[in-house]
């Protein structure tokens, strides 16, 4: 979980006042990767809070079913959340209107085909299916993208409202390129782009073939994107697919 960073006095003690909701949430928000388990002094070292407040608060999520605590103590995030996060309209309606499309592009491609929607400044994947045999890539459903340097980020940002737009410009490191892939998404209706791959093994670059998902109005309620390994051909197909794929969503949802 990210945003604002929240303000703590030296010696990790968070300001007076900070309501007990926000705490919570910065102590779920330590856990980031899919079945990860964590120490009470780990959750207290990453929340920014002290062990004893941590303690508390954490057996307070673990009464609600928010957190699970196994046999030697550690933390790990708890189904009441799962339960919950599934009820979510903008990522769980989205998915189910995107996903029979989701699954011929799987089909047809053999790669990992991506679902997400955008939260102030990121992108949340709600939906992702990989082949068998696809290179490995670090995305997890539920986790959080950059809207740039990831191509499902950019097709999100390109109808993001303005005020998002320029926030997110003015910390990039290629601001008029990412302007230039910006355009083409508005233009074109898609983006194709080739990105790093962050993971040491497999490929050392991703391409991948993004398109945003419109409202009536033109904004962009999620985005669907393809990655591949990049093996530096034409991706006309992979352009074409997408971009007819997050228009029969769209009428699909009734959003078009």
């Amino acid at each position: 979980m990210s945003g604002t960073p929240v303000q703590v006095r030296r010696g990790g003690r968070p300001l007076r006042g900070e309501p007990v909701l926000e705490r919570a949430f910065r102590v779920l928000g330590c856990f980031s990767e899919a079945g990860e388990t964590l120490a009470l002094h780990t959750l207290a070292a990453r929340a920014g809070l002290p062990k004893s407040t941590t303690s508390r608060i954490a057996a307070q999520l673990t009464d609600v079913g928010a957190l699970e605590r196994l046999g030697n103590g550690d933390f790990v995030v708890g189904l009441q959340l799962l339960e919950i996060a599934s009820l979510a309209p903008r990522g769980h309606g989205l998915r189910a209107a995107a996903l029979p499309f989701m699954q011929d592009l799987h089909r047809v491609t053999g790669q990992h085909i991506l679902l997400a929607v955008r939260d102030g400044g990121e992108a949340v994947l709600v939906e992702r299916l990989s082949a068998r045999d696809a290179a490995a890539v670090k995305y997890r459903v539920g986790g959080r993208l950059p809207l740039v340097g990831t191509g499902i980020g950019i097709a999100l940002l390109a109808h993001a409202p303005g005020s998002i737009r320029k926030q997110v410009l003015a910390g990039a490191d290629d601001a008029p390129c990412v302007r230039r892939l910006l355009a083409t998404v508005r233009a074109d209706g898609v983006c194709a782009v080739t990105v790093p791959n962050p993971l040491r093994r497999g490929p050392t670059a991703m391409s991948t073939v993004a398109a945003p998902i419109l409202d009536r109005r033109g904004n962009a309620l999620g985005a669907l994107s393809w990655v591949a390994p990049d093996e530096g051909g034409p991706r006309t197909a992979a352009v074409t697919a997408l971009r007819r794929a997050s228009a029969a969503i769209s009428r699909v949802a009734g959003l078009a």
